[in-house]
């Protein structure tokens, strides 16, 4: 089975779990040490991998923008990947621009949605966490298997 790789993020399970529909749709569509980018655009990529109904596995480092894909219903997360949040900012600055950071919170869940409001949206150092521990604290995350 082929991969299609695309520059990727991560997300995890504390149990692996099989995503069943994969083999029907396609081969598995791969992001790897992705760093994020524009929140609008990653919005827009977020609803076609989606729509893909292909398996997202997400590798390596996932950053920034990236972090929004972590809980597509049709991903899942590697165990060695890391995912690294930080405030959302205006290209080449350290403006915070309003209402970004209630745009990424749209895509978080659980104890991840909470750090964020309660440190990760306002620093600009990136917090970067392991697949473990955002599964622990998003039980709903799956970790990838195979």
């Amino acid at each position: 089975m082929g991969f299609l790789a695309l520059s990727g993020c991560a997300a995890a399970v504390a149990d692996p779990v099989p995503v069943a529909s994969s083999a029907a749709a396609g081969a598995p569509i791969v992001i790897h040490d992705n760093r994020g980018g524009n929140v609008l655009r990653m919005m827009v990529r977020r609803a076609e991998l989606e729509r893909s109904g292909r398996e997202v596995r997400i590798t390596g480092v996932c950053r920034s923008a990236c972090t929004m894909l972590v809980t597509l219903p049709n991903a899942c997360l590697h165990p060695e990947a890391s995912v690294g949040f930080h405030a959302p900012r205006l290209p080449g600055t350290t403006i915070i621009p309003p209402m970004v950071d209630q745009m990424m919170a749209a895509h978080y869940r659980n104890g991840i949605r909470a750090r964020w409001f309660a440190e990760w949206r306002h620093s600009l150092d990136i917090h970067s966490i392991s697949a473990r521990e955002y599964v622990r604290l998003d039980p709903q995350t799956r970790l990838c298997v195979g």
